[in-house]
């Protein structure tokens, strides 16, 4: 692959201040330089550990590792296989390929609803670019785990097992990611009982964690007798009728997804909803990138969620390639673009070096309980690599 010369990208990261667009193809070097600090990638790392995937640092700046139970563990993998995918160096592919594999087990981990969040951005990522059928029986199998935690009386995979006290049937927002491996089970094995129950749930969430403006509540808790939503409140967020940043985020994510892979008109619309929302109701700060909740009143000193913006970026670029209105087009172009040419500069986009290898600084996991605030999360990492490498399709697409 041909970079620009390495000046170039130094002075681009030099400046402050976001550009109205950015070199996607640029970033490239500077982003396969820095994930080569990560310490799990030295030969020195001993991957029999039991805590072998990134997540973060902890408050002394120190690497902080998880199991592969953790929620978070597909994402390392993902992002060597963007790293791949971008470099096109089979460095990368080697990683990647050893980190997915830790995970397989995870395939029959029914405990929660997180298992589509480890396989599709591990042996989903794996399975498109090695076309290796050991990953696709993987996939099957995860999928297969993740539909018994479907409720056919709520409309809805459970969430959460934890809080038995609090909740019945608590269903997050956040949820919606795992659709995506059920759609892909669907098309692959033909089933249809895989595409029924993530459109169910999408539908379900649709009537249920919105409110008329399309901010999300982030948690419903249903009633196994009758389906109906029992409460609506948070668990991240700052209050329960507030709208947390990084799950409204998901939501603009989940129903394009949604809409990607079942061609369902509704979720295109609910899409563009939330996008609207985004953008002209809870609008965004000058640097595009939210604080962890956006109906604070505080917008200065509260932290900022670098991760919610990057999950945003690939959703608005991903949305811009299906909406048949020219100016919601540009308008999410337009954001998506706002938000990686900040991500991209100094001030979220870690200097070479420092930070264990992390990508971007300045992520908020959860504020309510004190945990991760302003810190990088390899999510942020993972979503900020499938923006640019969705800038770049769009950008070959249109050449």
């Amino acid at each position: 692959m041909k970079y620009i010369s390495f000046i170039i990208v130094l002075l681009f990261f030099n400046s402050c201040k976001p550009k109205a667009d950015y070199n996607a193809k640029g970033l490239v070097e500077q982003i396969s330089t820095q994930l080569k600090y990560s310490p799990v990638l030295k030969d020195d790392f001993k991957i029999t550990n039991r805590n072998v995937f990134p997540r973060t640092l902890d408050s002394i700046g120190a690497l902080h590792l998880v199991s592969k139970k953790d929620w978070t563990s597909g994402f390392y993998p993902g992002v060597l296989w963007y790293t791949y995918s971008l470099t096109e160096d089979p460095y990368w592919k080697t990683e990647a390929i050893k980190f997915t594999n830790l995970l397989e087990s995870e395939k029959n981990n029914a405990s929660n609803h997180d298992i589509g969040f480890k396989m599709m951005p591990s042996f989903g990522l794996a399975y498109k670019y090695t076309d290796n059928d050991a990953y696709k029986r993987v996939l099957i199998e995860s999928a297969q785990t993740l539909i018994t935690r479907f409720d056919e009386t709520v409309g809805c995979i459970r969430s959460w097992d934890h809080h038995k006290d609090k909740w019945e049937f608590p269903v997050i927002i956040d949820n919606l990611m795992n659709l995506e491996l059920l759609y892909w089970a669907w098309k692959e094995t033909g089933d249809p009982v895989y595409y029924n129950i993530a459109t169910t749930h999408a539908k379900t969430t649709m009537k249920n964690h919105f409110r008329s403006d399309y901010s999300t509540y982030h948690v419903v808790n249903y009633d196994t007798i009758t389906g109906v939503a029992r409460s609506k409140e948070t668990h991240q967020g700052y209050a329960d009728n507030s709208c947390w940043a990084r799950g409204e985020a998901w939501a603009l994510y989940g129903y394009t997804m949604a809409y990607r892979e079942s061609n369902e008109s509704e979720f295109l619309k609910q899409a563009e909803h939330v996008a609207d929302y985004i953008i002209n109701v809870a609008t965004l700060p000058e640097d595009y990138v939210p604080t962890w909740d956006f109906m604070l009143s505080d917008k200065v000193n509260e932290p900022k969620d670098a991760s919610a913006a990057a999950v945003m970026a690939s959703a608005f670029y991903e949305l811009s390639t299906f909406t048949d209105n020219s100016k919601n087009k540009e308008s999410y172009l337009k954001v998506a673009n706002g938000i990686m040419a900040s991500l991209s500069t100094k001030k979220y986009f870690n200097a070479p070096g420092t930070d264990k290898g992390f990508l971007l600084s300045h992520s908020t996991g959860s504020k309510p309980w004190k945990s991760e605030i302003d810190v990088p999360l390899i999510y942020a990492d993972y979503y900020y690599l499938e923006a640019l490498s969705r800038k770049l399709n769009i950008q070959t697409q249109t050449n």
